[in-house]
């Protein structure tokens, strides 16, 4: 929608109050054909994928807050394909790809930056194990390159390269593809797009049980009275296992919060995202100046969206070692969203053993950058009761038969078991 200068002025005049929706606020209807719940970048991407693939309009997403305000704004941005397994390559890779012409596909400005992921190799082991993921990659179709420590240098010249650094810099594997997107502008675009076809996006719904009949899901239960559905999609994130204890469905999952913090806004200095494994530490610059920044999850089970000390200083204690320009530079703010951690590191997207419900979860550290290709292949296997071929073999049933994808290229903090 466009605005003349005037309405510009008009409108902060008035307090910003007087603008239109960007999506509506419908009430429930009493019955649905779809009902996805959890209004986070996969659920909305999931409805929208429904209406616009398939034909499949009558669909409400509910979300027990208001959109952007769960994980999906929680999260530090990060898109990428750069995974070992063939499984992983191919379906992320999809993903970016969707990513590359998102902006376009739903007019809304995603703030998409492919500036490039670089992985630092701080050891022998590391250097071996990223040129495997590397030549793993270009047989997958997807861009890989590997940087000396000189090459790095000159592309990151704050980075300590030196042979006195105390993770000393053997080289980096670079997908320059990849990048940045604005978190909450993905799920804004998405809903809007998804509202646009038709969709109900149902805010402060919180779900409080379902109803069942045999082994089949026919409504949920809701903060806002019953909603009747012919087919339910869980995509909750965090929240994963506390919607199928209401279903008495257990999960091989954990959830953990993830924190990242924020600098003070600084003068153009990193182009690109750096990740290290060996502090456990990644780094990028906002288009605002400030540099977004993390490391490990918290090791104990919560489902609390607040972070602790201990965590910002192992992380900062780590970038410090890389960037010791950084030394007396500011925080302003920190946060925590919860990671839903599977038992192989890799997402789940499937049917379950209840009748026409389908779950989307499990994602460890791949949520975010998974969004458009996670609500491709979900919006499919609701439409078909079938998995699409890019998550076929993400089915629940794996950890049953061993058929497990422990993915080791998910980026830089080690794998939780």
């Amino acid at each position: 929608m466009k605005y003349s200068v005037f309405s510009l002025a008009r409108q902060a005049l008035k307090g910003h109050r007087g603008w239109p929706l960007a999506w509506r606020n419908p009430e429930p209807k009493k019955h649905y054909e779809v009902v996805i719940v959890g209004g986070g970048g996969h659920g909305l991407a999931t409805a929208f994928y429904l209406a616009r693939n398939h034909g499949i309009k009558n669909v409400a997403v509910l979300e027990k807050g208001w959109i952007g305000g769960g994980s999906a704004g929680r999260n530090t941005t990060i898109v990428r394909s750069n995974y070992l397994s063939d499984e992983s390559g191919h379906f992320y890779d999809w993903s970016l790809k969707l990513w590359h012409e998102l902006a376009q596909e739903l007019n809304y400005n995603l703030m998409f930056s492919p500036r490039g992921v670089l992985n630092l190799a701080h050891s022998e082991g590391q250097r071996n194990a990223m040129f495997r993921r590397g030549n793993s990659m270009l047989l997958n179709g997807i861009d890989a390159q590997w940087l000396s420590r000189d090459e790095i240098a000159r592309r990151v010249p704050h980075l300590d390269c030196s042979e006195q650094a105390q993770f000393p810099i053997l080289g980096g594997l670079l997908q320059a593809r990849a990048g940045t997107a604005r978190h909450d502008a993905v799920v804004w675009g998405y809903a809007r797009a998804a509202c646009a076809l038709g969709v109900d996006i149902i805010q402060n719904c919180e779900v409080l049980g379902f109803v069942r009949e045999g082994n089949r899901v026919v409504a949920a239960e809701t903060s806002r009275g019953r909603i009747g559905a012919a087919r339910v999609g869980l995509a909750v994130a965090g929240n994963s296992s506390r919607l199928a204890d209401m279903l008495g469905l257990k999960l091989p999952i954990e959830s953990h919060v993830l924190q990242a913090f924020v600098s003070e806004p600084l003068k153009p200095m990193i182009d690109s995202v750096i990740t290290s494994g060996a502090g456990h530490f990644y780094i990028s610059q906002s288009d605002k100046g400030e540099l977004v920044m993390g490391g490990a999850l918290d090791y104990y089970p919560s489902y609390g969206q607040k972070g602790n000390i201990p965590a910002i200083e192992e992380s900062l204690a780590s970038g410090l070692q890389l960037f010791p320009c950084l030394s007396r530079v500011r925080l302003m703010r920190h946060w925590g969203g919860i990671m839903d951690m599977s038992m192989d590191g890799s997402p789940i997207i499937s049917k379950t053993p209840i009748d026409k419900l389908y779950f989307n979860g499990g994602w460890c550290y791949g949520g975010f950058k998974a969004t458009p290709g996670s609500g491709w292949v979900f919006a499919h296997t609701i439409a078909h009761d079938a998995p699409h071929e890019l998550n076929r073999a993400y089915t629940l049933e794996r950890f049953e038969s061993g058929r497990v994808i422990d993915d080791k290229g998910m980026g830089p903090t080690p794998q939780w078991h």
